[in-house]
């Protein structure tokens, strides 16, 4: 057996990248700061990464050069970088929007006659539309609406939550059922939705609050009749799509005998911290369900746009802890920004692993993006978690078995010191330092 380990570490933010081999050697009884893999013992398939596709993503994407647009097609959908196979888009303006819009604002207009795209078609669909060619098929999309159009909702407006009036829940669920009718027409077939971002915060930009008993009535009542009517059935839905504190009892609140059916799994977010034992909870309570991150990032107004490496960090701490808990899918937030975390209608600027400068031409790498590939690079779609042991807390594990039979090790090293590592496997071992503040990622050919 052998082990191919890649290194990645930044000094005063300048990346170095390391490649190490690795031949196991029979087993000598060492006890001390050893990692045991288990590919026997197995947990949940892994169905890969994503990034959300934005208005302000297109937007930004729509001033750069040809080179400038390969450069992040290449790096997210090409097969050497990132290998992104999912897409997360808006339905109607989210935050990350230019502006806010929507596709009907007319009261009278019950039958949407008056349905109009043009507005997503302008920066949206074309940076869906370039994902695809790069990718050479088309993403799987996951969609969500951040809020219905005012004229539905308690508030009379988009923002600062308000609810989704009674009157509308029928149109409503049509509206959406007919953003996913013209998305196919455009070649853009949704695989899944979730039925609301955040619904349990109100924000200063596109919000809409549901609690657990109205999220339920709407799927069981309205959303999943309305899919059937439009023989849209066989997309996952997906419930909550917000932070990990509440996701146990909303999944409890709207999972049950009757919405069961109806339900593919649990969307949850990271804004609350990690909260990694309600995933565990989640898998334990409900093993059929799948539990996909469905948004990520950074915010500056919490984090500053300055941690370069601790923002990085943060991702890999995350997936590792996300995944090692349960977790199907990973879906980053925006892939691309402009150079103050925008735009963004409500100011809420936040980091992206891509970042452009339109003033001055330049497209600016983050680190985040080096440690995602740590992880999206390496773990295929279909992989499946494995069992580990490990010797202090210090040193962040996590264990994936490739359908092509290799394993995949990913470990992170926040400390500011090298830690001894001895891999054991199959009554072999294999020992190595790994340096300080660094990521790795092993790949293992089994004999």
């Amino acid at each position: 057996m052998k082990l191919l380990l890649n290194t990645t570490t930044f000094e005063h933010n300048l990346k170095n990248e390391s490649e190490q081999l690795f031949i196991f050697e029979p087993d000598s009884g060492i006890e001390n700061h050893v990692v045991n893999l288990y590919p026997d013992v197995r947990y949940q398939t892994f169905e890969g990464f994503g990034g959300a596709i934005t208005d302000s993503a297109g937007y930004v994407y729509s001033k750069m050069n040809s080179e400038q647009k390969k450069q992040v097609m290449d790096t997210y959908f090409g097969k050497k970088e990132l290998c992104y196979g999912k897409v997360r888009i808006h339905l109607d303006s989210c935050d990350f929007s230019v502006s806010q819009y929507e596709a009907v604002s007319d009261p009278e207009d019950t039958g949407l006659q008056t349905f109009d795209l043009s507005r997503m078609k302008e920066y949206l669909i074309p940076l869906l539309e370039d994902a695809a060619k790069t990718l050479g098929k088309v993403p799987e999309i996951l969609v969500s609406p951040w809020s219905p159009p005012a004229f539905m909702k308690t508030n009379g407006e988009r923002s600062h939550g308000g609810k989704l009036k009674s009157e509308y829940k029928k149109l409503w669920a049509e509206y959406i059922c007919r953003y996913i009718t013209e998305l196919r027409k455009l070649g853009f077939d949704v695989l899944g939705m979730t039925l609301q971002n955040e619904p349990n915060a109100v924000q200063t930009w596109d919000s809409c609050i549901y609690d657990g008993e109205e999220e339920k009535e709407f799927l069981r009542d309205y959303m999943y009749p309305a899919l059937e009517k439009n023989e849209l059935t066989g997309i996952d839905i997906y419930i909550w799509d917000h932070n990990k504190e509440r996701v146990f009892e909303r999944a409890c609140q709207v999972i049950d005998q009757d919405t069961d059916r109806m339900i593919t799994g649990v969307a949850f977010h990271w804004y609350s911290g990690d909260h990694f034992e309600a995933l565990d909870l989640l898998r334990e309570r409900f093993p059929g369900k799948k539990l996909i991150l469905s948004e990520a990032c950074i915010e500056y107004s919490k984090y500053g746009s300055e941690g370069y490496l601790a923002n990085a960090q943060k991702y890999a701490h995350d997936i590792i802890g996300n995944i090692n808990n349960g977790m199907n899918a990973f879906y980053d937030w925006n892939i691309l920004l402009d150079e103050t975390g925008g735009p963004n209608h409500a100011g809420n600027l936040c980091d992206a692993p891509f970042l452009y400068n339109a003033e001055k031409q330049e497209l600016i790498e983050r680190n985040t993006l080096s440690y995602i590939r740590h992880f999206s690079h390496y773990i295929q779609q279909g992989a499946t978690r494995i069992a580990y042991t490990k010797y202090t807390d210090r040193l962040e594990v996590t264990a994936m078995a490739n359908p092509d039979g290799k394993l995949v090790l990913v470990l992170l090293n926040r400390s500011e010191e090298k830690l001894p590592v001895v891999i054991r496997l199959k009554g072999k071992y294999v020992s190595f330092e790994m340096e300080k503040e660094s990521i790795a990622t092993g790949m293992i050919e089994l004999e």
